[in-house]
């Protein structure tokens, strides 16, 4: 259990760390287009992402992949500009929601959770070493990996929720700042990448 343990806290502190602020970004840009009632399709969507980063680290835990991590430094934010762009271009339905084709954003966030698994895949991998036994630790890593997100989700609503009441803005409002945040600091992280190599 203490093995368990501590992988789920190098996991959780993994995602909590203020050099993971690109995945920070990520969650919440995806978080931005949904409401408290869709919360069960956020759930479903950030597990999705789960899913795709855990792949890559089994890659990477097995020493299978190993992918260059300038590259990796500059398709993150990526990820992060196309979901803001989406956001932005989301269509509203009748009853004044937004509609989103829902195995299409499952699709995006499981191969986006793919690509952010490669920036975890190079610190797993490392701590793995050698060793011939990933199955309980790649678990427990991503449990708290997984711990973290939800956490940054309660986080986020928490706060949408209290701004909406004291201020009164439409959701689609909160849409467009939240993306557009997202997205203007995925780029300032591309700029970087490609002008500070």
């Amino acid at each position: 259990m203490t093995e368990f343990l501590s992988f789920a806290s190098l996991g959780f502190h993994h995602i909590a760390d203020p050099k993971a602020f690109d995945h920070l970004l990520f969650v919440v840009t995806l978080c931005a287009v949904y409401r408290w009632s869709d919360w069960r399709k956020l759930l479903v969507l950030i597990t999705a992402f789960t899913i795709g980063h855990s792949l890559t680290l089994v890659l990477a835990g097995l020493h299978i992949l190993q992918v260059p991590s300038d590259l990796v430094e500059f398709l993150i934010p990526v990820t992060i500009v196309l979901t803001s762009l989406h956001n932005i271009t989301v269509k509203k339905s009748d009853e004044g929601t937004f509609s989103r084709s829902v195995s299409t954003n499952y699709l995006l966030a499981l191969f986006f959770g793919l690509i952010h698994g490669m920036g975890f895949a190079n610190y797993f991998g490392a701590l793995m070493g050698e060793s011939g036994n990933i199955v309980l630790p790649l678990f427990a890593f991503n449990v708290g990996i997984e711990v973290g997100q939800l956490m940054i989700v309660a986080v986020f609503f928490g706060l949408y929720f209290l701004l909406a009441q004291w201020l009164k803005f439409a959701h689609r409002d909160w849409n467009l700042y939240v993306s557009g945040l997202g997205g203007g600091g995925a780029l300032v992280l591309i700029l970087q990448n490609v002008f500070n190599p």
